[in-house]
């Protein structure tokens, strides 16, 4: 049985608080369960920066190390001063050597100009300056989390927003900078993740002018437990993938089995999806009528609102499925000319998700 640990949301500005969630075994602690994935990063290092007002000993290093716990996780106090915490950043990193970089607002601004790693910038602040002003910030603050250097308040001043508006600047500056060759590899190591009800940074359009890569995770900008799972695992696993060369089995899923009569998720729809992209490669594989462009608008819609970022550039359109070479294939209509094991949804063997679960957590 799965349960969750519940942690406290520190109620700081800019602070993406990381809720614990995970998934291979179950460890009984204090009455609660921690679920964790002690094959992810297992051996590698992460390296985890803060958001403003916030501290190296924020729960959200709690609960990465507690979610990857054969990992080493490194965090550190930035300071107040812009300039000093991109200067210790850039220290830290190149002594340190991470295998990866989480930065939650403030800290995924500073994530993305720490060229050579590979980085996840999760609700990136890249317009400190602005969002200080338009949520009050100026004036005494309280630092939400204990700081080595004891200190417990500080002062936002104008100075300072200027300090921030002029560190911002320098974004994406060293990567407009690379050669071509150079820029399309940085850009390859790099995801934003962004919260779909985010009401504090709005940074989308920003990051997407300079980086390919990013995907959407419902959620806030302080993340839970589900947005953490659904927004924040998947990616590092794809990012765990490409560092050890590891090649998974795949998994199609005709889109014939997402939706019931009523366009909603098909019960255990979701459950089957998110055990399966644990152990394989699965693909979402959707018709793609050349004289209805608006149903593949429609299909992607749904897919996000449902699926989320484990779905993320993981759809395929076409109209040729007995073309596509697998290992498994879920679909209502199978085919005789399917290129992988086919698993027949509604069928007397298969009945609903819940019996392809047990299927494959029997292999």
């Amino acid at each position: 049985m799965k349960a969750f640990e519940l942690i406290n949301y520190e109620k700081c500005y800019f602070c993406s608080i990381i809720n614990n969630i995970s998934h291979s075994y179950i460890m009984e602690k204090e009455n609660a369960y921690v679920t964790q994935y002690p094959d992810l990063m297992k051996g590698k290092k992460i390296m985890y920066n803060h958001g403003f007002g916030s501290a190296a000993s924020s729960g959200t290093v709690k609960l990465i190390r507690q979610t990857f716990p054969n990992a080493e996780v490194i965090a550190y106090d930035i300071p107040l001063h812009p300039a000093e915490g991109l200067a210790l950043l850039k220290q830290k990193a190149a002594e340190e050597k991470p295998d990866l970089i989480i930065g939650t607002s403030m800290g995924g601004m500073y994530t993305e100009m720490l060229y050579g790693f590979d980085r996840i910038c999760v609700n990136p602040a890249f317009e400190m300056a602005t969002t200080m002003k338009e949520h009050g910030m100026t004036g005494k603050q309280t630092w939400q989390n204990p700081r080595q250097d004891g200190e417990t308040e500080f002062m936002v001043t104008k100075a300072l927003e200027k300090e921030y508006k002029e560190i911002t600047e320098q974004c994406f500056t060293g990567l407009e900078a690379m050669t071509p060759e150079e820029k399309e590899k940085e850009q390859q190591r790099v995801w934003g993740l962004f919260g779909d009800k985010d009401d504090l940074v709005h940074t989308w359009d920003v990051y997407c002018s300079h980086y390919p890569q990013a995907a959407h995770f419902h959620g806030a900008h302080r993340m839970d437990d589900k947005s953490f799972l659904n927004g924040v695992v998947p990616v590092i696993r794809w990012i765990d993938d490409r560092q050890e060369g590891r090649e998974r089995q795949i998994v199609y899923i005709d889109s014939n089995c997402l939706a019931d009569s009523y366009g909603q998720p098909r019960a255990s729809l979701q459950k089957a999806f998110n055990a399966l992209i644990e152990r394989y490669q699965v693909y979402i594989v959707v018709p793609a009528p050349t004289n209805d462009h608006a149903s593949l608008d429609k299909s992607a819609a749904w897919i996000e609102r449902y699926l989320s970022t484990p779905a993320h550039d993981h759809v395929i359109f076409t109209n040729q499925k007995q073309m596509l070479y697998g290992d498994f294939f879920i679909t209502m209509k199978p085919t005789d000319n399917l290129l992988a094991t086919a698993i027949h949804l509604g069928s007397d063997e298969f009945k609903t998700w819940e019996e392809v679960i047990t299927y494959f957590s029997r292999i």
